[in-house]
């Protein structure tokens, strides 16, 4: 449900939001909900960190020359 936001800013703002709105094809309403959606998305980052033994793992494997088959050859030595 859309609900109608009053915002009381400067003239020279609001003058420049009008032209930035023209030039990209969107209206200013459309602009600042962008704006704060952006902003949620923000807060919600902000709320799902990652826990430290996650951060501590994280890139462990970036120069690992390890593959699938390695794996698959490991399970194999393993239960078979």
């Amino acid at each position: 449900m859309n609900t109608k936001l009053t915002l009381r800013m400067d003239e020279f703002l609001i003058e420049s939001a009008k032209e930035y709105s023209a030039r990209k094809g969107k209206s200013v309403s459309r602009i600042v909900a962008d704006f704060f959606e952006i902003i949620r998305n923000e807060k919600l980052l902000e709320e799902y960190q990652f826990t430290p033994t996650v951060l501590s793992l994280k890139g462990i494997l970036k120069d690992s020359i390890t593959d699938e088959a390695d794996y698959k050859e490991y399970l194999e030595k393993k239960y078979l």
